[in-house]
């Protein structure tokens, strides 16, 4: 059975985080773009941010993506020092999106991780 709206997979929990279906601890939302905090941090400060229409990696994005990914680097260090990263340079954040198996992708969901604030880290 296949979801009415071909944006989004019935099977993808980011699809369903997105929809409101699965509850998140939002961090930011607009009509194209999620941010919420990730379940298992690994940081003081670890969001997500991902596109409310499935893509299921970068491996899968074309030029008709360059604008929503664009969107969602210029938001990540806004989002960022909201959340609690200290300033550049001496603070920061990481900004990481794994694709594929071997590159350690666990959910099939285009997604970036932006993990920050004081060391040390549980991982990373």
């Amino acid at each position: 059975m296949s979801h009415p709206d071909p944006s989004h997979a019935d099977h993808c929990i980011f699809c369903k985080i997105a929809a409101g279906t699965i509850p998140s601890r939002k961090v930011y939302e607009d009509d194209e773009l999620l941010a919420f905090h990730d379940i298992h941090p690994w940081a003081p400060v670890h969001f997500l941010i991902i596109p409310k229409v499935h893509i299921p990696s970068m491996a899968q994005v074309g030029p008709e993506h360059a604008a929503m990914l664009g969107r969602m680097l210029v938001l990540a260090p806004e989002l960022a020092m909201a959340q609690g990263c200290n300033p550049y340079p001496e603070g920061g954040f990481r900004i990481m999106t794994n694709t594929g198996t071997e590159g350690g992708q666990e959910v099939r969901h285009l997604h970036f991780h932006v993990i920050g604030g004081p060391r040390p880290w549980l991982k990373g």
